[in-house]
């Protein structure tokens, strides 16, 4: 049977947290930024691992090419084995970015791993699914992308979810919601909780004298776990999750412990 691999992504101050957990660390670290430069937000990343890069400060102004240098570099002195590309806007530069850096990962054996949309700008790069939808099937969802990408390809990003959406809901997105926030929202309206098989969330219902019905959907360790289980069953056995959402049910989902160090025997 094929053995999960877990990236947890984290910042790098937190890496104690990981000791004793057999998973893939990705540092939260660095962005895009003017210039352009990749821009460290922590001057005291360990080394190998995987880099997390953002484009919140991306203006997509200026060549391309020196920037993807730098993320090179940064790799090998770091000795990652690879990159995620947490690109959120969809701008032409990055789209380059995005397809550079994946022929030249791949020529060194390093993995990239890219959103849906970029894809098809890195065709060796393995694809992150978001885990978290409001419509549809997971299942559907997981199919549809091992048939455009290949088993070796699809990665299952898994995200502790929260939304309140109001009903109808033409746009699919909800208001977020904070733990505190879904905590105290249940314990005002007591609501009858229910399981969909398909979302693999849960969710209720209730009326607001404001703006009318709402459907709430959220996640917790038991959706979660019902979502890798969906995964491997189709034969999806890497998973990316931030550790923050992760921790609490690190077990749950299947991640394991490090066996412990044997410990030498003293002849007498």
């Amino acid at each position: 049977m094929p053995q999960d691999a877990f990236i947890i992504t984290l910042p790098p101050r937190q890496l104690p947290a990981l000791r004793g957990w057999q998973v893939i660390p990705a540092h939260l670290a660095y962005r895009l930024g003017p210039g352009p430069h990749l821009f460290r937000a922590d001057s005291t990343i360990p080394k190998s691992g995987l880099m997390v890069i953002d484009d919140r400060d991306f203006d997509g102004l200026g060549p391309t090419g020196p920037l993807c240098q730098e993320v090179l570099r940064e790799c090998q002195a770091r000795s990652f084995s690879g990159a995620v590309l947490d690109f959120e806007n969809r701008l032409p530069p990055l789209e380059q970015i995005a397809g550079y850096l994946d022929e030249q990962f791949a020529r060194r054996g390093w993995t990239l791993y890219v959103t849906g949309r970029y894809a098809p700008h890195a065709p060796h790069a393995r694809v992150m699914i978001p885990s978290a939808l409001s419509g549809g099937s997971l299942r559907q969802r997981l199919e549809e992308a091992l048939e455009r990408f290949g088993e070796s390809r699809v990665v299952l990003a898994l995200e502790l979810r929260r939304e309140d959406f109001y009903l109808p809901s033409p746009t699919g997105s909800g208001q977020p919601l904070t733990e505190q926030g879904l905590k105290e929202l249940m314990d005002r309206l007591s609501p009858s909780v229910f399981f969909s098989g398909d979302l693999c969330a849960r969710y209720f219902t209730y009326m607001s004298r404001d703006h009318g019905a709402h459907f709430v959907l959220f996640d917790d360790g038991d959706t979660l776990q019902r979502k890798v289980e969906v995964a491997r069953k189709l034969g999806v056995h890497t998973f990316l999750a931030p550790w923050a959402e992760a921790a609490p049910y690190a077990s749950q989902l299947g991640i394991q412990r490090r066996p412990a160090p044997r410990q030498g025997h003293r002849h007498v």
